[in-house]
């Protein structure tokens, strides 16, 4: 598989960061739960055969140079705005209406590289991926020339679909599974988190069975 898309990842300053999370690990290491869930995610779509670049969309510093140590290129949240409008600034300004985009959420650490290879390879026009639940979005992909359209928050699987987007089927649950609340930080581990996730978590004596993703 040609390394045709550019991938976009929109990140929130870890200060505010998932705060439906908040709990999971003691409050002062909260942000660096949040930083390492993102470093997974983000070493998983480098990690593939067709993201050719990864585009980070972030005022957070800390965020900026984590990323870029990875090999993402960083640019500002310039709308400083929602997350939709972050998004669709990453794909159709920053990355560009002539490239093949996808953006995707910063919160999948249970993410293999080969999953999202086999989402991208299944995508025809615009196509979205719902998560575990069914409803909400964990990835919405465009072709060139097409807007990517984001609706991403409460519902947004239902509201991707009505906009005309194609929802994508397969088995992939490192990429469905977001992490939104400790529930969901629990069925991360059980699937095996990447290695920043599981070292933060050991780190803090908060599992020993999180086995690192492939």
């Amino acid at each position: 598989m040609f390394a045709d898309w550019t991938a976009v990842i929109p990140v929130k300053r870890l200060s505010a960061a998932k705060s439906r999370l908040r709990g999971a690990v003691p409050p002062a290491r909260h942000a660096d739960l949040a930083l390492a869930m993102v470093r997974d995610t983000a070493t998983a779509v480098l990690a593939g055969s067709a993201v050719a670049e990864l585009v980070v969309v972030t005022d957070d510093p800390v965020t900026a140079t984590a990323v870029t140590e990875l090999g993402a290129r960083v640019v500002p949240d310039r709308p400083g705005a929602d997350l939709n409008e972050a998004m669709r600034f990453g794909a159709d300004e920053a990355a560009g209406l002539d490239r093949f985009r996808v953006v995707m959420t910063g919160d999948l650490p249970a993410l293999r590289p080969e999953q999202l290879d086999e989402a991208l390879a299944t995508a025809q026009g615009r196509s979205f991926v719902a998560d575990a639940a069914g409803t909400g979005t964990v990835l919405l992909a465009a072709p060139p020339g097409v807007p990517l359209g984001p609706r991403f928050g409460l519902g947004s699987a239902v509201a991707h679909a009505a906009s005309g987007a194609t929802p994508l089927a397969g088995d992939w649950p490192g990429l469905r599974q977001d992490v939104d609340t400790p529930a969901d930080l629990a069925v991360v581990l059980a699937l095996g988190a990447g290695r920043h996730t599981c070292a933060l978590l050991r780190d803090l004596g908060l599992t020993v069975s999180c086995a690192p993703a492939a």
